[in-house]
């Protein structure tokens, strides 16, 4: 015994007392949640319809400049078009896509569900995009 009134232990009975904590305390976890494959699929599948609908393009504040200096207003219908470009998009691996929608054209970081600039045909730009890997023509 220690002066604290413990009982002094070697290396080794310190490791066999650890480990055997461990693997109680996995067992007890492992026991304690046991669900069928039924129930996590439903759950899967509701987080998976959660996460469908949190997802919503957001724009920069470069892209907000740019809607706003160029006079774009998006209607609800353009806006949820531009979401169905954007999961096409991510359904190729598109990382960063231009996306066409009507006379508009947007670029998206497709990752983050971002739009980084849009302009229309209208504009003085040249037209030129660079930096993408995927197109979407909506």
């Amino acid at each position: 015994m220690n002066q604290i009134g413990n009982p002094v232990y070697s290396i080794d009975q310190l490791a066999g007392e650890y480990l055997k904590q461990k693997k109680t305390q996995v067992t007890t976890k492992e026991s304690s949640s046991t669900l069928s494959f039924q129930e996590v699929l439903q759950y899967k599948q509701g987080a998976f319809q959660r996460n469908l609908e949190a997802t919503s393009v957001s724009f920069s504040k470069h892209a907000c400049e740019r809607l706003h200096s160029r006079n774009i207003h998006l209607t609800e219908t353009q806006m949820q078009r531009l979401n169905q470009g954007i999961e096409q998009a991510r359904d190729k691996n598109i990382n960063e896509s231009l996306v066409m929608l009507d006379n508009l054209a947007f670029i998206v970081n497709v990752r983050n569900n971002t739009v980084i600039t849009a302009l229309d045909q209208g504009g003085d730009a040249n037209h030129v995009f660079t930096n993408i890997d995927g197109a979407v023509i909506i």
